[in-house]
């Protein structure tokens, strides 16, 4: 019986699953703001919002753990340095997820996670 079994597998295996999440956090952590299907931006999201939580906690364990998740020196330092002050006043809810729509070649759901809040400092995906 699959009670209480929740969590999508995204159709892959569990490294291959990390492997995804860790990029789609990496990308989102980076870019502000990135386009994937749906069922990704759901499992992505409180992914990241566990990261920016432990960017917010500051110290070396939380710096290591994000570390072991992301695999990346430099957007870890981007998390602590600029992602996470962004979001000291605010108590969870660091992301958005907006539908667009279908993609044309296979009509998979769309969608768009972004930080509700675009960090200072560093490049973002907004040029606009």
């Amino acid at each position: 019986m699959r009670h209480r079994k929740h969590h999508g597998n995204l159709g892959r295996p569990t490294g291959h699953r990390r492997a995804v999440l860790a990029n789609l956090a990496a990308a989102l952590l980076t870019h502000g703001r990135i386009q994937t299907t749906e069922a990704k931006a759901r499992a992505v999201r409180p992914y990241v919002e566990k990261l920016i939580t432990l960017g917010k906690r500051g110290d070396l364990h939380a710096r290591r753990q994000a570390l072991a998740r992301l695999r990346h020196r430099d957007i870890v330092d981007r998390l602590f340095c600029h992602v996470a002050p962004a979001f000291a006043e605010r108590n969870g809810g660091y992301t958005r997820t907006i539908k667009t729509g279908f993609r044309a070649g296979d009509a998979a759901p769309m969608a768009i996670i972004e930080l509700v809040e675009q960090p200072q400092g560093g490049e973002t995906a907004e040029a606009e």
